[in-house]
């Protein structure tokens, strides 16, 4: 069993960067893969970034590719997600989320365990 608390998130101005955190239960984490994931009102979930157990691998939604960075700290069973240049379109809630195997993935249906969320809502 994996618990995660997700914080960082906030309301800020186009432009502005965010720094999310998801911070994970349990001494295993570099067995985990990891993926940040969003939601804005009346849409789906969608995939916004991942990364293997080890840290080693990521992979991006083309809507964050060149503007936010995942990154982890094993030692620290945390996962970040850093967020530069925001838009007013990223306004949605975040959620980290942990699959049982250190891959990455971008398929939601992969993962095992959610965080709660952390609203992230950016003004024009």
């Amino acid at each position: 069993q994996v618990q995660l608390v997700e914080s960082g998130g906030g309301l800020v101005q186009a432009g502005d960067s965010l720094r999310l955190s998801c911070a994970a239960s349990g001494r295993t984490f570099s067995r985990y893969g990891m993926g940040w994931f969003r939601q804005a009102p009346g849409k789906e979930r969608e995939f916004v970034a991942t990364i293997s157990g080890s840290g080693g691998s990521t992979a991006y939604a083309n809507s964050a590719s060149d503007r936010f960075i995942i990154s982890r700290d094993n030692a620290e069973n945390t996962v970040y997600l850093q967020m530069n240049n925001l838009k007013p379109e990223d306004t949605a809630v975040y959620y980290c989320a942990a699959r049982t195997l250190p891959f990455r993935s971008s398929a939601p249906s992969q993962y095992a365990y959610w965080g709660q969320g952390t609203q992230v809502t950016v003004s024009s």
